[in-house]
């Protein structure tokens, strides 16, 4: 019971111990798997390791499979490392990993030709095909091949998806570890917003703590790219971060692995190891940036606002800060309602970034005008929209917003219906968009049209309040009352605590002008 308990409160640390007290008195081989759970979420890898070797490997957990392979990575023992993946157990088969091992440990011996050629041959239906390119680049790098490794690189940053910007700089610490600033350089190019502070460590220590050039680092990542995919595919539970906490173990100095697990553990409300996590990140770490956004970010879903607000101020405060420093602050200042010092924060941002950047420059004026119009200054709103769309006049999100915001403020009906429409064929799964467009004919009068594309934005979201309450507003309007209700019941389950009295009044008393969705 206490080590239940424990594990239930979030103190992972202790109910490890408590499980591995009751395992050393059992035979039951669930509660030694427990205890193992506990201790790699808990990041206690000497509990887990110890009770992992008591664990016939037959029925080892894919966990304690990844955490024995990082450990004997660690150690150099790769031929260790190949062992432990082929056991078979009752979980899903890992020697796709092999090839991985089997490559790295031919680049520990100089032997290029040997560790490509083993890449060459993982065939397409292999897990790990994906990245046979990144592989190919990082031993090319490790091995001072820079030109043969460049083609790898430029393909395994088209298919590297939310690992783009941590392959880039490890990338980029491969080439100038070759010698080869001009690739080195070329790695940042594609990286958004101000790249200079990354330059300066680029020239000043070659990013070596990005770095990925052992097969323990490789192996890091590629557990890092599997917990992704884990989270995109499913909700976050315990087996991402003890994925993500191997990684660690794997690579301690992989700032990514850090941030992902920092995440994980802040959406299982475990702050105080979210925050450890990310305070374990060097200052001079190329990552850095991105953990304070992190924080920042974790600190205020936990309404822990004076502490983020310091944190953004102290770093838009600080010598050479950014633009990106400043619209950290914007977001801290709007998710506290405080709109009119977003929208200066925001255009402190603008002065400072790239105006030939226009995937800098476009998100920018959008959270301004968004700022500017919970704010109530809607001209100047209007005007950052219009400087938005100058730059990028098919992003459907400044569309969208352009036309909603005109809906709102009752201006030229037909122009904000047909801003929406166009953001509608640009981005047709998007519910949002289809809800702007449905509550754009339920205020030009067609309610039937407006019921149909209202019905369709809230199968697209059904949890969406907004949505919800538009779809009850528009059935109302309609006669179709009971349905109404039924949709602003739905609305009331996720609403804001501003909708609330609102939804409510409208099931109590019906639609009225003084209820109406806004």
């Amino acid at each position: 019971m206490a080590a239940r308990a424990a594990s239930i409160s979030g103190d992972h640390s202790l109910a490890a111990e408590r499980f591995a007290q009751l395992a050393a008195s059992s035979s039951d081989s669930a509660l030694r798997q427990k205890a193992i759970a506990e201790a790699i979420s808990a990041g206690d890898m000497d509990l887990a390791l110890r009770l992992v070797r008591q664990v016939p490997q037959a029925s080892m957990s894919i966990d304690s499979k990844l955490l024995l392979t990082a450990d004997a990575l660690k150690r150099g023992q790769s031929a260790e490392a190949l062992k432990i993946l082929s056991k078979a157990g009752n979980d899903a088969d890992l020697t796709f990993w092999a090839p991985l091992i089997e490559a790295w440990a031919a680049a520990d011996r100089k032997d290029s030709a040997g560790a490509l050629a083993i890449l060459a041959r993982v065939p397409k239906s292999s897990a790990f095909f994906p990245f046979v390119d990144e592989e190919n680049a990082l031993i090319l790098l490790e091995l001072g091949q820079s030109a043969q490794a460049e083609p790898y690189a430029r393909r395994a940053i088209g298919k590297a998806g939310p690992r783009e910007y941590r392959l880039r700089l490890a990338l980029a610490a491969g080439f100038a570890a070759a010698r080869d600033s001009a690739r080195a350089d070329m790695m940042l190019e594609g990286i958004s917003g101000d790249t200079t502070e990354l330059r300066q460590a680029l020239r000043r220590s070659g990013l070596k703590s990005a770095a990925i050039d052992s097969a323990n680092e490789a192996f890091s990542e590629q557990l890092i790219a599997l917990a992704l995919e884990m989270r995109r595919s499913q909700s976050a539970s315990a087996a991402p971060v003890n994925i993500v906490q191997v990684a660690r173990f794997a690579a301690p100095q992989n700032g990514s692995s850090a941030i992902l697990l920092a995440n994980l553990l802040a959406e299982q409300e475990r702050l105080p190891d979210a925050l450890a996590a990310l305070h374990s990140i060097a200052n001079d770490d190329p990552l850095k940036a991105e953990a304070l956004d992190s924080e920042v970010r974790i600190l205020a879903r936990a309404k822990r606002y004076p502490e983020a607000l310091q944190l953004a101020q102290a770093a838009t405060n600080a010598r050479g800060s950014t633009g990106s420093d400043f619209a950290r602050l914007g977001d801290i200042y709007s998710a506290m309602d405080r709109n009119n010092e977003a929208a200066a924060a925001y255009g402190q941002a603008l002065a400072r970034a790239d105006h030939n950047d226009k995937e800098q420059m476009w998100p920018l004026l959008l959270l301004q005008a968004s700022a500017l119009e919970s704010a109530d200054r809607w001209p100047e709103a209007k005007a950052a929209l219009g400087s938005a769309i100058a730059i990028a006049p098919d992003e459907p999100l400044i569309l969208n917003f352009l036309g909603y915001a005109k809906l709102e403020h009752g201006e030229d009906l037909e122009a904000a219906e047909a801003l929406i429409r166009k953001a509608s064929e640009l981005a047709p799964d998007d519910a949002s968009i289809t809800d702007s467009l449905g509550w754009a004919l339920y205020k030009r009068g067609r309610l039937e049209e407006a019921i149909e594309m209202l019905q369709k934005a809230a199968i697209g979201d059904p949890a969406q309040a907004e949505i919800q309450e538009h779809l009850g507003d528009a059935l109302y309007a309609a006669g179709r009352r009971f349905e109404a209700r039924f949709a602003w019941r739905a609305a009331l389950a996720t609403a804001e605590d501003e909708a609330v009295a609102r939804i409510k009044s409208k099931i109590d008393a019906g639609l009225s002008q003084a209820t109406a969705a806004p």
